[in-house]
């Protein structure tokens, strides 16, 4: 049984290093710290300190997990990898998964739906390259397919290459086609689609000029 000799407040953080028999032992969150009625003087089982350790990490994954979110939606192993990449412990991570789905913050399904959303109205792409980077973010075979059937390959294509339009400005036919080709392949588009985009740019501006 170790007695608490110090609790000393972290500077700049609302943390505590808690001092067992005159040595530096751990430290804990100030609201766990209080919560647990710690200070000076008390004993300490080995028992206590290991639970206490346990669930200090288990709310600072918890924390972390909610700061990860609040900056945008995730997919549930992206913010495990992001989460184990801080030096948290794996239970803990896995306490603070669990704690996101029960409050409805995580959810593949429509995170899926939500990036491929986003994707399309900012940088369309292939439904290939989509799901290419769906599964670079843990999504499953079925919830990627689901979330892309509202894409069409044709459509993103067009859309795409509208937006290039610009910097293609004056070129002749050949290589118009050459470089609004090579943007669309870079984006996974494959040759019939991207022929078909690139034709019709090419139609509606020259009808145009």
């Amino acid at each position: 049984m170790a007695v608490i000799t110090a609790i000393e407040r972290i500077r700049f953080k609302r943390r505590a290093d808690i001092w067992l028999d005159g040595e530096k032992a751990f430290s804990l969150s100030l609201e766990l710290i209080a919560v647990s009625g710690l200070a000076p003087g008390r004993e300490l089982a080995a028992e206590e300190a290991a639970a206490l350790r346990e669930q200090d990490e288990r709310e600072q994954a918890v924390a972390g997990a909610l700061r990860l979110l609040a900056m945008g939606p995730r997919s549930e192993r992206d913010l495990r990898q992001r989460l184990r990449r801080r030096g948290i412990a794996r239970p803990a991570v896995e306490a603070a998964i669990e704690r996101m789905r029960e409050l409805g913050y995580l959810d593949d399904a429509a995170f899926a739906k939500s990036y491929v959303e986003a994707r399309q109205s900012s940088t369309p792409r292939s439904k290939r390259y989509l799901a290419f980077e769906l599964r670079q973010k843990g999504i499953d075979k079925d919830l990627s397919a689901e979330a892309l059937e509202v894409v069409s390959d044709d459509d993103a294509a067009y859309h795409a290459a509208q937006r290039r339009l610009r910097s293609l400005h004056g070129l002749d036919h050949q290589a118009f086609q050459r470089r609004l080709g090579s943007f669309l392949a870079a984006r996974g588009f494959g040759y019939g689609v991207a022929r078909s985009a690139i034709e019709r740019c090419w139609g509606e501006t020259h009808t145009e000029a």
